[in-house]
């Protein structure tokens, strides 16, 4: 039997702050396009003025830029 630790949400579908969605791309807070008209970077919601991520949205958004790029880099 596989057992498991993971209790929570699973890890495509957890939401970010900023700060964590840059950590995790590994790039300046201000390379972050922010904003909900902003299609240069995964779609964000704003909510008392933070922008937060969807885990899965920040991935395929990241997925998008590997595939466009043919090089296997973001």
């Amino acid at each position: 039997m596989i057992e498991t630790l993971h209790t929570g949400p699973p890890v495509r579908d957890q939401l970010m702050t900023i700060e964590e969605v840059v950590e995790l791309l590994r790039m300046p807070v201000a390379t972050l396009p922010t904003g909900a008209c902003s299609t240069a970077g995964p779609r964000a919601s704003s909510s008392d003025g933070a922008w937060h991520y969807w885990r899965d949205d920040v991935m395929t958004w990241l997925d998008a830029q590997r595939d466009s790029t043919g090089s296997g880099a973001a």
